[in-house]
């Protein structure tokens, strides 16, 4: 019997069991999957919890829900992997042996490693919304927020859906309008690129949707430590940007059982060939998902992407055949601009986004750059659809490479776009 042990029931984790599962014979392959809880959190719904769109019972299902028949779900912490002798090493002293494994332990918040983030400040005006907790106490603090200095910050790239800190700010900006509060509060976004986002084209229409909303960008800002007593972030070189309340996006890491088994790069993350997300350590280790250092956004859209091209390479592998599909970075997202539109952005590894239309090549029904309702109503859609078709495994009639099809450079004028839904 040949066993596969999946580290993660996150959304990639949980994807790769099912799918797995129905492919590997029971009377050949145990799969087992590894997790620390059985709380199965939605985390882009953490975005509008401040914002009292979702409430928690919304966001959350046990993960043995969406685990399937015929795979051993482990709940218990990992502390190490022992590459050399295929095991895995749980905390509470047992041991897993593998003939594959996969690690799928995503990318966490950590406040702890930037100065000043976890002292006084820590959740009575310093939040983030990455965690439940963190998105409660946001949206407590809300309600009492009337005026002042409104900063989102980045502490540093990569993080988990980069688009989701300007998210929140055009969220927050609508949100303080429609309170008839814009008047009297300054928003600031603070990030350490150079730009409102890492591709170009997206970084120039986002911002200027910024500055449209009179939003301060500080750009190229590394933090270096928060000063508590000013209530003010400092950077590297000295400047400094003083808040009331600071809604910070603390630095992201994998997870800490990948340092201590020597498979991860100075930020735990799994270095991996980035077109069929196998270990360059060990030809027995994949990580997928946000577990990896591929040079694509931190997504659910590049976990689902990158999950149907390793199932038909994994089972390729097990038999010692060439992986022949090559996952290209695929990723698209929907980014809420608030008043109930959003923009949807469709790139990968080697394309900027384009406009034009998505799924269906000039009849959409989404726009691609474009603030649509159409658009916010795709994102709300996708809790259901993650819920009852992605994590199950289900298939999504959508192509895994990025498709150019029905779709165009940003300064071509005669791209089609779809009708507004009103």
């Amino acid at each position: 019997m040949r066993r596969l042990v999946v580290l993660g029931a996150g959304t990639a984790g949980t994807m790769i069991v099912n799918k797995l599962r129905r492919k590997l014979p029971a009377d050949e392959w145990e799969i087992t999957v590894v997790d620390r809880d059985d709380v199965h959190p939605y985390q882009p719904g953490f975005l509008f919890m401040p914002f009292g769109t979702y409430d928690d019972s919304q966001l959350s299902r046990p993960r043995r829900d969406f685990v399937p028949d015929g795979v051993e779900f482990v709940i218990a912490e990992v502390d190490r992997v022992d590459a050399e002798a295929r095991t895995v090493l749980l905390e509470d002293g047992r041991t897993l042996d593998y003939d594959y494994l996969v690690i799928a332990s995503g990318t966490s918040p950590r406040p702890d490693q930037t100065p000043g983030m976890l002292d006084a400040e820590w959740r009575r005006s310093i939040f983030d919304f990455y965690t439940r907790d963190g998105a409660q106490a946001l949206a407590e603090a809300l309600k009492e927020f009337d005026h002042g200095r409104l900063v989102v910050h980045i502490t540093e790239m990569p993080i988990k859906c980069p688009v989701a800190p300007l998210e929140f700010t055009f969220l927050a900006e609508a949100w303080l309008r429609e309170h008839h509060l814009r008047d009297r509060v300054e928003l600031v976004y603070v990030t350490p690129l150079p730009g409102a986002f890492t591709k170009p084209v997206a970084s120039d229409r986002l911002g200027a949707m910024l500055e449209d909303r009179k939003v301060v960008v500080e750009s190229d800002f590394l933090v270096e430590h928060i000063d508590n007593e000013r209530k003010c972030l400092v950077s590297y070189d000295e400047r400094e940007v003083p808040f009331d309340l600071l809604v910070t996006v603390p630095l992201n890491m994998g997870a800490d059982f990948v340092a201590r088994s020597g498979l991860g790069d100075e930020l735990n993350y799994v270095p991996v060939d980035k077109r069929t997300l196998l270990s360059t350590q060990s030809d027995r280790i994949f990580a997928v998902g946000d577990a990896n250092d591929i040079p694509a956004s931190k997504a659910g859209s590049v976990a689902h992407f990158a999950v149907e091209v390793f199932v038909d390479n994994f089972l390729r592998h097990i038999d010692g055949q060439a992986m022949v599909r090559s996952f290209d970075g695929h990723a698209n997202c929907f980014v809420e601009s608030g008043d109930k539109k959003a923009l949807l952005i469709d790139f990968n590894y080697d394309t900027e986004p384009l406009t034009g239309t998505y799924p269906l090549p000039y009849v959409g029904p989404l726009g691609l750059l474009k603030e649509t309702r159409a658009n916010h109503l795709g994102k709300l859609a996708f809790r259901w659809i993650y819920w009852n078709v992605l994590l199950p495994g289900r298939p999504i009639p959508l192509p895994n490479h990025m498709s150019m099809v029905g779709k165009h450079p940003v300064d071509d004028a005669t791209t089609p776009q779809p009708k507004e839904l009103t």
